[in-house]
């Protein structure tokens, strides 16, 4: 059974970092793309990123790129989202997702959310001073 928890979510100043986690089971993170996405209060949906399975290539939405990382640790099944300078525009319920396919869907390469067919249940990120 396919399962995706994050954690690591938490108040931070603006100017300040998380390191979100995201520890899969029921499948092995070695063989897939994973990617991230994040939902603000009242907002749409907003595609964060995603990572190839091959060749690793790694994509960003604008509005993270420069500040945000996806990075995976096979030995844990784990893939994280590193958050540096956040702002107050960061501020969301993060997910992480899965198609359990080896490429990030094309929506997802263009900064755009897309719904995949596995998804955790999210981790809140506040930034406030």
């Amino acid at each position: 059974q396919v399962q995706l928890v994050e954690s690591g979510g938490g108040l931070v100043q603006p100017g300040g970092s998380l390191r979100l986690s995201c520890e899969a089971s029921g499948f092995s993170l070695d063989s897939y793309a994973m990617a991230w996405y994040r939902q603000a209060p009242g907002k749409k949906r907003e595609g964060v990123g995603c990572v190839n399975n091959i060749g690793g290539e790694r994509y960003y939405a604008e509005s993270v790129k420069g500040r945000f990382t996806i990075s995976k640790d096979h030995a844990k099944n784990t893939v994280f989202l590193q958050m540096n300078n956040l702002n107050p525009e960061d501020p969301a319920v993060s997910y992480c997702q899965t198609d359990l396919a080896e490429w990030c869907p094309g929506r997802v390469v263009q900064g755009e959310y897309y719904g995949m067919r596995y998804s955790g249940k999210g981790t809140l990120v506040t930034v406030s001073s």
